[in-house]
C-alpha cells in the first residue's frame, strides 16, 4: 500500500485507524569496530545511524534526526548530502584495504558533494536552472560553514565542479528522474526539478576540535553516553589518520520512505603514543632499571643498554588509549537484543578481559576472529588486552585484505614557470578493473591536455574535461580507464603556473598552494552491486612564482614616512590659522578657572610667607643663646 500521497497528519493517524498498517519509525543505532593493525597501531571505527519517517520530516517533527541540519536541507532543496573531514594518510602497504571500502573517506581537509534541485518547473531555461542550483549550493556551503565551524564558505565557483562518473547516489533517487519522493519538505505529489551534482574541496582546511564539537551535537546522546563518549579531540586529532563523515540520504522500500543520516568517525591510533599520560605528553627516557635490554649485544653493559624489540602485541585498554571508558549504553538507542555495540577483531586465542558488569562476549559464527559485546546500561564498559608475546611457530597477526589498487601522485619538473603531474595506478589483482580518475585543479594551475599520456597497458575509455576560466572556474578532469591485471598505468601531463595578483597571495605565500587530492573510484565488476570502492591520493603543494613582498613593504613604509613629514607639515601651514595669544577669545569658563588658579596661588604664597617668618624668629632666638629668665638680683641667665 502506497502512502506517499497522504498528508502528514493523516499518516500519523493511520496506525490508530488501522493497527495493521506499519509505518516507518524513528531509529537510532551506533557501533564501534576495533581492529589491531601491524606496527603497534589500532583501527577504531565509530558509526552512528539515525532515521526519521518522511512524514515527520515534512512536518518538522524530529526525534533523532538533527533539526539544525534538516532545516538547512529543506531550505537549500538538497536531496542527498555527503560531507567529509579528513587528516593524515592511510598506509595501504601496512594496513591493507581501506575501511568501509573508502565510501566514508575524504581527501585531506574538507570535501563536500551533494545533489540539489535545479529550480523546479519555474526554471525553463538551462541557464536559469544552473543559476538556481548555484545559488542553492552557495546557501548550502555557507550554512554548513556556520553549523560545523569550518571554512566551507570559501567553496566558491572556482572550487566547485560537476562530476559525471565519479559519484552515484547512495539513496533511492536517480539523477534526471522527473517525479521522485519528496525529501525537501514540499507538498506531496508536486513535481520537482532535475537534480544537479556539485562537488567542492578545501585541502588547506585544518580539521580540529571546533569541527568535532558540532559533529557530536548532532548525535542524540551528544557524546555523554554510548560509544561517542570515547571521542576526545586530544586523541582523535593525535591519530596517524582520521576522517569524519556526515551522509544524509533518502531510503525508500515498499512504498515507504525515510530520511537517514549516517555519521562515522574512522581513525588509526598509535597505541604507545595514545597511552602516554596527558600530564606528561613529552616522551622522556626511562630509567635504566625500567628498560628491557638486549643482552645479546656485544656492547651491552651495566651502564650501556640497547632496548630489546618486543615481538608481539603490547597491552592496552580503552581507558588508557582514549582516556576514559565507555559511559554505558546510549539510553536513546533503539537497537534490538541481536544488535551489538562493540566489535573486536583479534586472533581467536587472544586473551581479553572485560568488566564484570559487561555482557559475555559472543563470537561471530561466520568469523572466529570477531567478538561482539553489548554495552551495559548505566555502567562503564572497558576492554583490557594484556601483553602477549609473539610465538614464532604460531603467528597471531590478522590477515590483511589487499586493497583494490595502489595509487600515488606527485609533481615533476623544476622552476617557477612550468611543471608536470605524474600518477601511478597499480593493479595487484589477477583481473582487470575499470577505474574513474577525477582531478579538480585550481585555475592557477593550467594543464596542457595535448600532453596527456596514458603509459603502460591501460586504455583510456572516455574523458570529461572542463577547461578553466581565470579566477572564475577551475579545471575538471575525469578519466575512465581500464587497468589490466597485475599491471601499472602511468598518467602524465604538463602544466603551467599562473602569476597571481599581489592581493591574491595568502600571508604564507612562500609555503605554496594546496592542490586537492585526486579521487579514484573502482567501478564494481559485472554482476556486482553497490558503489564500488574509493581511494584518495594525498594532496599536493604547488609553489607559484612569488614576488619579494619585503620590497613593497619597504617602499610603503618609506613613502608613508615622507608623506607624513612633508605633506603633513605643508597641510598644517595651509589649513591652520596662526594668531597671537592675546587675540584668542577667552571663554567664561576659562576665565573662572584662571581666577581660581590665581586665588589658589595667592593662598599658597601667603602660607609660604608666614612659614618663612616663623622660621626666622626661631633662628633669631637660637642666635641669641636661646630663651632666658630673670634672677632675684636683677640679672638674667639662660634657661636649662
Amino acid at each position: 500500500m502506497k502512502l506517499l500521497n497522504l498528508p502528514a497528519a493523516l499518516l500519523a493517524l493511520l496506525p490508530l485507524i488501522n493497527p495493521g498498517i506499519a509505518l516507518p519509525s524513528n531509529n537510532y543505532t551506533e557501533h564501534l569496530h576495533l581492529r589491531p593493525l601491524p606496527g603497534g597501531s589500532l583501527y577504531a571505527g565509530f558509526s552512528f545511524t539515525s532515521t526519521t519517517p518522511l512524514s515527520s520530516y515534512v512536518a518538522n517533527n524530529f526525534r533523532y534526526f538533527p533539526r539544525a541540519l534538516a532545516q538547512i536541507l529543506q531550505y537549500t532543496h538538497t536531496a542527498e548530502l555527503h560531507l567529509r573531514f579528513a587528516l593524515g594518510r592511510w598506509d595501504d602497504e601496512s594496513w591493507g584495504s581501506r575501511p568501509r571500502d573508502g565510501l566514508r573517506e575524504g581527501g585531506n581537509g574538507v570535501e563536500l558533494w551533494a545533489w540539489l534541485e535545479n529550480g523546479g518547473d519555474g526554471a525553463k531555461v538551462e541557464g536559469e536552472e544552473a543559476r538556481a542550483a548555484e545559488e542553492r549550493w552557495s546557501d548550502l556551503v555557507n550554512s554548513l560553514s556556520g553549523l560545523f565551524c569550518a571554512s566551507l564558505n570559501f567553496v566558491d565557483s572556482g572550487k566547485t565542479i560537476q562530476p559525471v562518473l565519479s559519484f552515484s547516489p547512495e539513496g533511492t533517487l536517480e539523477a534526471g528522474q522527473q517525479t521522485r519522493t519528496n525529501f525537501t519538505g514540499e507538498k506531496q505529489g508536486e513535481k520537482q526539478g532535475e537534480l544537479r551534482l556539485l562537488h567542492g574541496m578545501l585541502p588547506h582546511e585544518v580539521v580540529c576540535t571546533e569541527n568535532l564539537t558540532p559533529f557530536l551535537k548532532l548525535l542524540p546522546c551528544k557524546g555523554k553516553a554510548g560509544i561517542s563518549s570515547l571521542l576526545d579531540g586530544h586523541k582523535l586529532f593525535d591519530a596517524n589518520w582520521q576522517t569524519m563523515s556526515v551522509d544524509v540520504l533518502p531510503v525508500c522500500h515498499d512504498g515507504e520512505c525515510e530520511l537517514e543520516i549516517q555519521q562515522t568517525v574512522d581513525m588509526v591510533l598509535d597505541v604507545e603514543r595514545s597511552m602516554r599520560p596527558r600530564e606528561s605528553p613529552i616522551p622522556r627516557p626511562l630509567p635504566m632499571e625500567d628498560i628491557l635490554c638486549d643482552e645479546d649485544k656485544s656492547y651491552s653493559g651495566h651502564d650501556t643498554c640497547y632496548p630489546k624489540h618486543f615481538d608481539g602485541e603490547m597491552e592496552w585498554s580503552l581507558e588508557r588509549i582514549f582516556g576514559r571508558p565507555i559511559r554505558g549504553s546510549c539510553p536513546l538507542s533503539t537497537a534490538t537484543s541481536d544488535d551489538f555495540d562493540v566489535t573486536l577483531e583479534v586472533p581467536a586465542d587472544r586473551n581479553i578481559q572485560v568488566l564484570a558488569e559487561a555482557a559475555v562476549p559472543q563470537q561471530s559464527p561466520a568469523n572466529s576472529l570477531i567478538r561482539h559485546y553489548k554495552l551495559p546500561e548505566g555502567k562503564d564498559f572497558d576492554l583490557f588486552l594484556p601483553q602477549q608475546p609473539q610465538n614464532p611457530s604460531e603467528p597471531q597477526q590478522l590477515p590483511l585484505e589487499q586493497p583494490p589498487l595502489y595509487v600515488s601522485r606527485q609533481m615533476t619538473g623544476y622552476g617557477a614557470e612550468r611543471g608536470g603531474m605524474h600518477t601511478l595506478i597499480r593493479n595487484p589483482h589477477p583481473y582487470s578493473q575499470r577505474v574513474v580518475y577525477l582531478e579538480s585543479l585550481p585555475w592557477f594551475l593550467r594543464p596542457y591536455m595535448h600532453t596527456l599520456k596514458v603509459s603502460g597497458n591501460g586504455r583510456l575509455k572516455n574523458m570529461y574535461y572542463t577547461p578553466l576560466i581565470d579566477r572564475k572556474r577551475g579545471t575538471q578532469l575525469e578519466l575512465l580507464l581500464e587497468i589490466p591485471a597485475e599491471s601499472t598505468v602511468e598518467l602524465t601531463y604538463d602544466f603551467e603556473k599562473a602569476i597571481l595578483r599581489y592581493t591574491e597571495y595568502p600571508p604564507d605565500a612562500n609555503r605554496g598552494f594546496d592542490i586537492p587530492a585526486a579521487v579514484v573510484r573502482v567501478l564494481p565488476t559485472q554482476g556486482e552491486e553497490g558503489q564500488g570502492q574509493y581511494l584518495r591520493t594525498t594532496s599536493l603543494l604547488l609553489p607559484l612564482p612569488t614576488p619579494d613582498f619585503s620590497m613593497p613593504y619597504n617602499v610603503i613604509i618609506l613613502t608613508s614616512t615622507v608623506i607624513a613629514l612633508g605633506f603633513g607639515s605643508v597641510f598644517n601651514l595651509l589649513v591652520r590659522r596662526f594668531v597671537l595669544a592675546d587675540e584668542v577669545p577667552v571663554s567664561p569658563l576659562a576665565g573662572l578657572v584662571g581666577r581660581v588658579k590665581e586665588r589658589i596661588g595667592e593662598l599658597k604664597a601667603k602660607l609660604k610667607g608666614s612659614a618663612e617668618v616663623g622660621e626666622g624668629v626661631e633662628r633669631k632666638k637660637a642666635a641669641n643663646g636661646g630663651p632666658r629668665e630673670a634672677v632675684g638680683d636683677g640679672s638674667v641667665r639662660k634657661k636649662k
